[in-house]
């Protein structure tokens, strides 16, 4: 049975800034977020869905500095989603996951914006063996430069809270999808109403200073432990059970694939990209 969540922190945003509104996660996180802002801006590179009554639309390239800087004028807390989410060549992940959330932060400095919510990922530390189970103090070993993009942010973000006492909240997201789709996914997976409480949470919780925290529902099987991040009293709500059977029906997987090793899974194996 999943622990009891603790009631939600209460707080609302003034104006609350979600990068990467057009993503897959974007799109889930923009109707649900806009519940806990007077003023919902939502940002991405391309095209979005025009705005709602208590929205506003902006489209932004990460990469370029004054347009970040205006589009956090004004915000006073940001849900930072926006970057390449897979993973590419290296030059395909600087301009927005290295160079954009510098940006990100910098105008956060400026514009005096004091919490933010980094969507980093487990690819961060996609090298430890599915055999461990780690928590949020363990060195990074990223999968990827993508994982790497990752272990910089959470990395920018705690120098950033250490100069600036910009406070973050760095979600090391797992697998969040619909359902789970495959034995890795069984473990990894995340909710869309866990995240959702996840981010609320790291949103509103007094006093984070830089804290990691693992994206994942409350899975039958765990290779992350969250007891650094117990001050955000996170407690999910579903778990990836539903669909075991459907999952373990598929084919056994290779052992000897890096992939059924490494908690990244396949990140681990993609590239390289210029050979």
């Amino acid at each position: 049975m999943p622990t009891p969540p603790t009631p939600l922190p209460q707080g609302r945003s003034r104006k609350l800034l979600l990068t990467g509104a057009a993503g897959g996660l974007g799109t889930v996180l923009r109707p649900r977020l806009k519940a806990y802002a007077d003023l919902l801006r939502v940002s991405d590179i391309g095209s979005m869905a025009p705005a709602r009554a208590g929205e506003e639309v902006v489209v932004c390239d990460l990469a370029d500095p004054r347009a970040v800087d205006a589009l956090v004028q004004g915000c006073d807390a940001i849900v930072h989603l926006g970057g390449v989410s897979v993973e590419r060549p290296f030059e395909e992940i600087l301009p927005a996951n290295i160079q954009g959330i510098y940006n990100v932060y910098e105008a956060a400095r400026r514009h005096g914006v004091r919490r933010i919510i980094f969507a980093s990922s487990n690819h961060a530390i996609g090298f430890y063996r599915q055999n461990q189970v780690i928590d949020a103090d363990v060195l990074p070993r990223p999968d990827g430069y993508y994982g790497l993009s990752k272990v910089f942010g959470e990395n920018l973000a705690r120098f950033y809270f250490d100069r600036y006492g910009i406070e973050t909240v760095c979600i090391r997201i797992g697998s969040s999808f619909p359902e789970a789709k495959d034995r890795r996914m069984l473990v990894t997976w995340l909710s869309y109403d866990d995240l959702e409480q996840l981010i609320v949470r790291g949103l509103f919780t007094p006093h984070v200073g830089h804290t990691i925290v693992y994206g994942a529902s409350a899975n039958r099987d765990s290779w992350w432990d969250n007891s650094r991040a117990a001050h955000l009293g996170f407690a999910p709500q579903d778990s990836s059970e539903p669909f075991r059977a459907k999952v373990e029906a598929q084919p056994l997987p290779d052992p000897t694939d890096p992939a059924n090793q490494y908690q990244g899974g396949g990140f681990v194996k993609a590239g390289p990209f210029n050979d």
